[in-house]
């Protein structure tokens, strides 16, 4: 899971970059990077950090250019190095800069092409960079001179692109001194949103993963990029849009479970009114065990709207019973292990008087290690709770994500390696619950009852894509493995 943006302005456009990868950053808080350009020489700043850390003033100010791209990054393919921040750049043809969502499954293979057939240089193990240099020889097959590159021939060569590339993913990329290119899988595994605007003179577009940072901007959203669509924004400000691919949607349901923030829309469906509906199909189930629940308390922040229906459901009294420490990260998307442990009770302080002889429902988002919910039934535990149940708004996490979230590896999930007693018995809990599958895609669905499947291979439904063999799986898990050794020592040295 990463952040993307792209901005083509009648002015300058780094402000607006800046402003909305903040507004992104909860999609990535590994590294962030903007690169611009200004009719004659491409500006690139990245680095390893938060949006705030890496860009001061002077880098600002460096940043020139009415167009530009932006990425907040959370390692996924790769490990977690200054080196692999993004955007990435290539000087032919053209001079291109890419920033990217999600994962590529077919990685090597791509790598094998981009050296041997392509003859292009790699410099780093990220995918981003894959694909990079693969929309770069394909769109250099289409032209001889600079200005041959029209719409025609962009899509031309995108659809040899997306023939080439395996996976889930969503691209933003500026191409010098012709416009902005963007895209998405045939699966619409990872969102992808255009808004316009009005701002005098010729019309200004935003794309970006998720609505929020297009409204926050004061763009209007115009759509989605549709699943298979490559979307070209030329240096004049005009819109050409084509179907590259055959779509056959299938979006990833973990992004509203957690990844995306409430305020946002995912092709046609609202993160809030999902999450509100999810908190209702728990209650139903939970209403079958004749509980004496005193209280619901969600473990921030995800599961808070979830936790809110479910308590109104229940005819419970809602309750916010912890204190989230905002300057820390979100432990779900932290580089290594080591570090997600020691930040969670440094992330969450209960209120003892919340659960002080009462019996707590605690309702998260979901339960991947098992960790987190561990030691925070251990606290409600020591703040005088006379019992402690514990309601997952997901169902259980088993398989890993191949398309761009950090949780590759089967080991790492609770559920995967225990039976539901024994991690009710592991966490420490009373009784616990998890969602129903049916019940969550029937939450998200009501929202667009278009889309009539959704990407669940982590809670073990198939692989949209295909041809993800055990393989694959192995290969995905030793690569995260390494990179997260990798980080652990870094950790050490410091």
């Amino acid at each position: 899971m990463c952040g993307i943006l792209g901005i083509i302005r009648n002015t300058a456009a780094v402000q607006d970059l800046y402003d909305g990868l903040v507004v992104l950053q909860h999609r990535g808080q590994d590294a962030a990077g903007i690169a611009t350009f200004d009719g004659q020489h491409v500006h690139l700043k990245k680095g390893n950090g938060l949006v705030r850390d890496v860009f001061r003033t002077k880098n600002m100010l460096r940043l020139q250019g009415n167009m530009g791209i932006g990425h907040v990054r959370y390692p996924t393919a790769g490990c977690s190095s200054a080196e692999e921040a993004q955007p990435f750049y290539v000087n032919a043809p053209f001079g291109i800069a890419l920033a990217h969502n999600g994962n590529l499954t077919n990685y090597d293979k791509l790598k094998k092409e981009v050296h041997e057939t392509n003859l292009r240089h790699l410099n780093t193990t990220s995918d981003s960079e894959v694909l990079l240099n693969i929309l770069a020889f394909e769109l250099s097959m289409e032209t001889k001179k600079r200005s041959e590159l029209k719409p025609a021939k962009i899509f031309k060569a995108m659809k040899r692109v997306l023939k080439r590339v395996e996976g889930g993913y969503s691209v933003v990329s500026l191409i010098v001194d012709h416009g902005l290119l963007a895209f998405r899988d045939p699966n619409g595994i990872r969102p992808l949103t255009l808004g316009v605007r009005q701002n005098g003179g010729r019309p200004e577009y935003a794309i970006s993963s998720e609505s929020v940072a297009i409204q926050t901007l004061g763009f209007n959203i115009l759509r989605d990029v549709a699943p298979g669509e490559a979307v070209y924004i030329d240096k004049n400000h005009n819109l050409h849009t084509e179907q590259c691919a055959k779509a056959v949607p299938r979006p990833c349901i973990f992004e509203h479970v957690y990844l995306a923030r409430p305020d946002s829309m995912i092709d046609g469906i609202s993160v809030y009114k999902t999450r509100l509906r999810m908190g209702q199909y728990l209650a139903k189930q939970i209403k079958k065990d004749k509980l004496d629940i005193d209280v619901v308390i969600p473990i921030p922040e995800t599961s808070r709207h979830i936790a809110i229906t479910l308590a109104s459901d229940l005819k419970v009294k809602y309750r916010e019973g912890f204190m989230k420490n905002r300057y820390i990260g979100r432990t779900f998307i932290m580089p290594n292990q080591a570090v997600r442990k020691k930040s969670i009770r440094y992330k969450l302080n209960p209120i003892p008087l919340e659960f002080r002889n009462k019996n707590v429902l605690l309702v998260d988002d979901s339960i991947v290690r098992g960790n987190t919910s561990k030691q925070i039934v251990e606290m409600v535990r020591e703040s005088g709770a006379k019992k402690v149940y514990f309601a997952s708004a997901a169902p259980p996490l088993i398989n890993p994500c191949v398309y761009g979230i950090d949780m590759p590896s089967r080991k790492d999930f609770i559920a995967n390696q225990m039976e539901h007693d024994e991690i009710c018995k592991m966490i420490n809990a009373d009784k616990l619950y998890y969602q129903k599958y049916e019940d969550l895609e029937r939450a998200a669905h009501v929202g667009n009852p278009k889309i009539k499947k959704f990407c669940w291979a982590c809670m073990g439904g198939e692989y949209p894509t295909g041809q993800i063999t055990e393989e694959v799986l192995q290969r995905v898990e030793q690569q995260r493995d390494a990179c997260e050794q990798t980080d652990e020592d870094q950790l050490t040295l410091l």
